[in-house]
């Protein structure tokens, strides 16, 4: 479609117009179409309230938590074997086809990032070594809302057992449809992947349980506290995080999800209206952002916006994101202006539709994942890229990364002097001791000398 022969435009897909400035980074940062929906201060005197609760009561808390948000009753949310194998069993052959393919490029992937410890001779007689070391246990967290993210249970658990992490627990929301358990497509996801310690536990007190384990009572096996949480998850889910954050690792603060695609002139207006709808399908609070030098390719997106939204099973829910002040066209001088857009924009899925697709993808910094061209789309990579759809978000890209092998990962340092090695850098050792005025560190090399 071109801009000649398009249709009215959907008008809600706002433009934001920043052709002409000149802006600070701080200012183009505040530029950025954000959500106003509840932020991390909105939601954290409630997530901090069930985090205590599960925290003094245990088991107690979490059955009345299932209830309140679930409608699930609940005594002990560990999810039988019987069930595991259960869902696996009765899966639908295309699905498990699909999930088996997912599961075998993603563990090739992550298998290659696998990092070789490193051993430097410093001297004669002085060996460091960096360690490269698997947490002992991390929790999985898997969305169970308005999507059934099963594919999440593949990114969770394939770079985690790459990394030769040996316990693995996941945990996803109960629904009272399937008899208090988590949805079966994500049990079967789990048996598939010889993941056996599953919960039906939702939101915050999914993370806590995780975070600070669950006390074995009345005839009920404990949840034993975890090293790493990662996961997607909600406004709730991600405030947690960031509350038991130092208490146990996470990989980042994933909230609602995002796709910024930039473009020019040459991209396919087609294209690029369906991947802004793929990601809007997710949430009405999820943001489908265009970033474009040129007005012509912009009225025909929202065209076929228009077009394509008609047609679209989660109208209501497309339509709202889409229609929110988290998402809309950004108008740029040129595709150099149009990278630093990118850059203070971070998105955690940025699309790339222009002249020297490859060139352009190059020369961005802050993204979680960068999808090039028109063969590659966002949706490649939330199930069969290869590629890990845990990605950060609302900006944080341009400081965090998505869930990889070296989430679970730990460098560790190992120092091996011999007498002479230690010998011959001691008096460095007690010079810098004595300026630092701590002489009891200088004292401790002289020792085994004297």
């Amino acid at each position: 479609m071109t801009a000649q022969t398009a249709p009215a435009s959907f008008d809600a897909f706002r433009t934001i117009d920043l052709r002409g400035t000149q802006l600070s980074t701080a200012e183009l940062r505040a530029a950025m179409p954000r959500s106003t929906a509840a932020s991390f201060d909105s939601v954290a005197s409630r997530v901090e309230s069930i985090i205590t609760d599960v925290r003094t009561r245990g088991f107690g808390a979490l059955s009345e938590l299932a209830q309140r948000f679930d409608g699930v009753e609940q005594s002990h949310p560990r999810v039988p074997a019987e069930a595991l194998r259960e869902a696996l069993r009765t899966l639908a052959p295309e699905v498990r086809a699909a999930l088996e393919e997912s599961i075998d490029r993603a563990r090739t992937f992550a298998q290659k990032q696998l990092p070789q410890d490193t051993v430097v001779d410093i001297r004669p007689g002085a060996a460091l070594t960096q360690r490269w070391v698997p947490v002992g246990r991390v929790g999985l967290y898997v969305p169970g809302g308005l999507a059934v993210l099963a594919s999440s249970v593949v990114m969770n658990v394939v770079p985690a057992q790459a990394a030769g992490v040996e316990s693995i627990a996941l945990a996803s929301p109960p629904h009272k449809d399937f008899g208090g358990l988590p949805h079966p497509v994500i049990l079967a996801a789990a048996e598939l992947l010889g993941v056996t310690e599953v919960y039906g536990i939702g939101g915050a007190q999914a993370i806590a349980a995780f975070a600070y384990g669950v006390s074995g009572e009345e005839g009920r096996d404990a949840i034993e506290p975890v090293d790493v949480v990662t996961g997607p998850g909600n406004i709730y889910v991600a405030t947690a995080k960031r509350l038991v954050k130092g208490v146990v690792g996470i990989d980042a603060e994933a909230g609602t999800t995002e796709i910024a695609v930039l473009a020019d002139a040459t991209a396919r207006p087609r294209l690029v209206a369906a991947d802004l709808i793929s990601q809007a399908e997710h949430d009405p609070n999820a943001a489908s952002v265009l970033i474009t030098p040129s007005t012509e390719l912009a009225a025909a997106v929202r065209a076929e916006l228009s077009i394509q939204l008609k047609s679209a099973r989660h109208q209501e829910r497309v339509g709202t994101a889409l229609s929110g002040p988290q998402s809309g066209t950004i108008l740029v001088d040129d595709i150099d202006h149009g990278v630093a857009v990118c850059d203070a924009y971070a998105a955690e899925h940025l699309e790339v539709h222009t002249e020297r697709a490859s060139e352009v993808a190059a020369r961005i910094r802050n993204a979680g994942a960068i999808f090039v061209g028109d063969y590659s789309p966002v949706s490649l990579g939330d199930y069969c890229a290869g590629s890990n759809h845990v990605l950060p978000t609302a900006g944080t890209a341009a400081f965090a990364s998505g869930l990889s092998v070296f989430t679970f990962l730990r460098a560790m340092q190992v120092i091996d002097y011999s007498a002479e090695a230690l010998r011959e850098v001691s008096e460095h050792v007690v010079h810098l001791a004595q300026a630092e005025d701590l002489p009891g560190h200088g004292d401790a090399v002289r020792v085994r000398f004297s």
